[in-house]
């Protein structure tokens, strides 16, 4: 029974579009080619402990953020901290520090169904190896010792309320500096002195390093992230772009000097965003009269280069579609108790009239399957088309604005 219903659940995500774990691991196969290029990247991660990272784009429907959720399960198999997110109007790339707590909430620990990093710092006590190297880690090596003092007040506080507020703040919820500083004045009878005061706008990174090197010492293989829908990057003022661009050199490790240790993004985005965003809103002339500095320019150029040199999900080959087909032919049998023919694609043509994207093509065959289940014969199944995306600005530019 549970594997029929594992099949069911199965089936319904493929109907529905909806894209999940369990469909990206059991379809882990397709694209041989790829998927050896991304296992690559993450062995030489775990070995250098270097930060590093991806582009990959894709047509709508042609199962990008399926291809994320089989590199989930590889990286969790690679024993790697898994972070996942879906960028949207409220969780923009060019704002790291609205990215971060949404990161943190979709963070997967290997061997836990669930996400979330509390168990990590509920199981950590003061004098243990871990919380002194922590310690010593974000006094010396961080932009801001910010994190030293609230780390150092989450180990040492037994007060409910205060643990619970410190832990939110490691988890992006950030706590402003003074309530910070009388909690450390209470517990420790001193005064947390700041080397710098802390800015979340600023010093957003700190928090992405100190993971990344918390992970490593808790004797994990590393952190992957992985961000779907980057091309509505696309859809943000012309300064925003140029801010996202920066923050995903950081993240792919194109910068000269990054804190992140054992770091692997992934950023999957839509196929036509270097000719309808690249070349057409001229991001290279906006870049080159901007005001980001030298750093940051560097840093946006390499991205821009990283997105045209991307890899393309292109359609899969006729002996990938047999092989998708036939796991749902299997999948869907063992669903409703039957055995649907071997030589399905004679029943189904293929799918080749079903589209000519992924999502498309097998949500006509599960129809067909359904049919076919059904009535012994398959009729004329038509898919409608699917939207363009589009790249033009959620709101009016703000631009000429100083970013608060």
């Amino acid at each position: 029974m549970n594997g029929e219903f594992e099949a069911r659940h199965l089936i319904e995500a493929l109907r529905s579009g909806v894209p999940s774990r369990k469909v990206g691991q059991y379809f882990s196969s397709a694209r041989p080619e790829i998927m050896g290029e991304i296992t690559g990247a993450l062995e030489k991660v775990r070995e250098s402990r270097e930060p590093s990272g991806m582009v990959v784009t894709g047509k709508y429907g042609e199962g990008k953020t399926h291809l994320l959720h089989t590199v989930l399960d590889i990286a969790h198999e690679n024993n790697m901290v898994v972070s996942f997110l879906s960028l949207s109007k409220e969780t923009p790339l060019n704002k790291l520090h609205l990215a971060y707590p949404k990161l943190m909430a979709g963070t997967y620990l290997p061997g836990h169904p669930q996400p979330g990093l509390a168990s990590v710092f509920e199981n950590m006590t003061a004098n243990s190896p871990v919380a002194t190297e922590m310690q010593l880690f974000s006094a010396k090596h961080l932009q801001s010792d910010k994190l030293y003092f609230l780390l150092r007040a989450y180990l040492g506080t037994e007060d409910t309320d205060e643990k619970f507020m410190l832990l939110a703040d490691l988890e992006g919820d950030f706590i402003a500096n003074p309530p910070l500083k009388q909690i450390y004045k209470r517990i420790f009878s001193q005064k947390a002195a700041f080397s710098q005061s802390f800015s979340k706008t600023k010093h957003v990174g700190d928090y992405f390093a100190f993971m990344s090197h918390l992970f490593l010492q808790l004797g994990f293989g590393g952190w992957v992230l992985l961000f779907d829908e980057t091309e509505l990057i696309g859809r943000l003022g012309k300064r925003a772009r140029l801010n996202a661009y920066a923050n995903m050199a950081l993240l792919l490790g194109l910068q000269k000097e990054s804190l992140l240790e054992a770091t692997f993004s992934l950023f999957a985005l839509g196929a036509s965003y270097g000719e309808d965003v690249i070349e057409g809103k001229h991001e290279y002339e906006n870049l080159a009269a901007s005001l980001l500095d030298q750093g940051d320019w560097e840093s946006a150029e390499k991205t821009l280069g990283r997105i045209l040199q991307a890899p393309q999900l292109l359609p899969l080959t006729k002996e990938e579609m047999t092989g998708v087909l036939d796991r749902i032919r299997e999948l869907h049998g063992e669903a409703y108790g039957w055995n649907p023919p071997r030589d399905i694609a004679s029943f189904l043509g293929g799918a080749e009239s079903r589209g000519y994207l992924l999502r498309t093509r097998i949500r006509g065959a599960i129809e067909g399957l359904d049919q076919l289940y059904q009535y012994g014969k398959v009729g004329n199944i038509v898919v409608g088309d699917l939207g363009e995306v589009t790249y033009e600005e959620d709101v009016p530019s703000l631009d000429g604005l100083v970013d608060l």
